[in-house]
């Protein structure tokens, strides 16, 4: 009997000892599962989610923001690179600075300002963070809230969010459903869906930064770059919309024929660059709402990556880090310097709720707010 208890407790101790000695595997871009593991302050648990599918491409979510943390993906040579700017931790996206693959609500883009009138003639005051104006929702936007993800299979999470009535001013509760999936053309495509209790206005997007040569010690500058847009939305030096809509032709902003980013990114000459010192500019879509029909696409010439855009949105936000000033160190160690990304947010028009020639982006109790956008990844040799 004695011996068999001897017997018995060696194992357990071998157990525990092999346990403890077992290391942690990390996803295929190199983060450890653990590092997403916390608890907030209202006492819910974070974690990081990966998608997968049968070509090896991964994408990884945690959920401060429903974040994307990293897409990975093969180049021209089959060497998989992680096209997606971001931290290899929990501790560095609390307390939220960035936008880093964040889902941005309740309004992607800037409110002019913080403040909008309803079509019921109601008018809200936000709360402002870009000046006297609101930027992607308000200090505590959805960039900074938990997301509840579930995970039915491999290739889908569904990301659940209950905003408050008058969180950062928006009337209306509003429940957000973001759902991902991966598909094994090597599309991850984004669904949006909201319902709310009482009429409010909604704007969701995603804010990835991308840099698909896989290493962010690299500017954007070189990637090819079309739009599908033959007009924009000018701004004035707050970078908010004055209500018109212009012609790119003949102008920094023209992207119809495929050109390098850099080609033209300094060109002084044009108002809107100076404002914003590079590209930070909504472009009107001619896609029409049309989830086939190819909105935008980003070639890095240095190893063949490609992306395609497709949205049910009317306009895209092309924004290449000009505020980027090395003071993030993400993944890998490596600090983000400006230029080093390239972000497409698709979305309704920034400032809309106060421009009613811009399309409506209101919603009402007995309506479902629904939006898709896929980035679609590819590669020519």
């Amino acid at each position: 009997m004695k011996k068999s208890l001897f017997i018995l407790a060696l194992f357990a101790v071998c157990v525990s000892c092999t346990k403890k000695g077992t290391k942690e595997q990390p996803t295929d871009s190199g983060l450890l599962p653990s590092k997403f593991e916390t608890t907030t302050d209202e006492g819910k648990t974070t974690h990081l989610y990966t998608l997968k599918n049968t070509n090896g491409m991964e994408v990884c979510v945690t959920n401060i923001g429903g974040r994307i943390v990293s897409i990975w993906v093969p180049d021209k040579n089959n060497n998989f690179q992680d096209v997606v700017l971001g931290f290899d931790n929990i501790e560095s996206y609390i307390p939220i600075t960035t936008n880093f693959g964040a889902i941005i609500g309740r309004y992607g883009n800037r409110i002019a300002n913080a403040k909008f009138t309803l079509s019921n003639r109601a008018t809200f005051n936000l709360r402002a963070n870009n000046g006297k104006n609101t930027l992607h929702g308000g200090p505590r936007g959805f960039h900074t809230c938990f997301f509840d993800i579930t995970q039915p299979d491999n290739k889908t999470l569904v990301c659940t969010y209950l905003s408050k009535n008058m969180e950062e001013g928006f009337p209306g509760e509003m429940l957000v459903t973001v759902t991902y999936s991966l598909s094994d053309d090597n599309a991850l495509t984004i669904n949006y869906e909201a319902k709310t209790n009482q009429l409010t206005v909604v704007n969701l997007t995603n804010h990835s930064y991308f840099n698909l040569s896989g290493d962010p010690n690299n500017t954007v500058l070189d990637n090819i770059l079309y739009l599908n847009a033959d007009a924009y939305t000018p701004t004035n030096n707050e970078l908010i919309p004055t209500g018109k809509i212009e012609k790119v032709a003949g102008t920094p902003l023209d992207f119809t024929k495929p050109t390098a980013i850099g080609a033209r990114i300094d060109d002084s000459t044009f108002e809107a660059i100076r404002f914003s010192g590079g590209y930070d500019h909504n472009l009107v879509l001619n896609t029409k709402g049309d989830i086939n029909t190819l909105a935008a696409k980003v070639v890095s010439p240095s190893n063949g990556i490609t992306m395609e855009v497709y949205t049910t949105e009317p306009g895209i936000q092309v924004y290449t880090g000009n505020f980027m000033d090395g003071s993030n160190i993400g993944k890998k160690g490596i600090a983000y310097q400006r230029r080093t990304a390239l972000c497409l947010e698709t979305q309704h028009y920034p400032d809309s709720p106060n421009h009613p020639n811009f399309p409506s982006t209101e919603l009402w109790p007995d309506s479902l707010y629904k939006s898709q956008t896929i980035y679609k990844f590819g590669v020519e040799k």
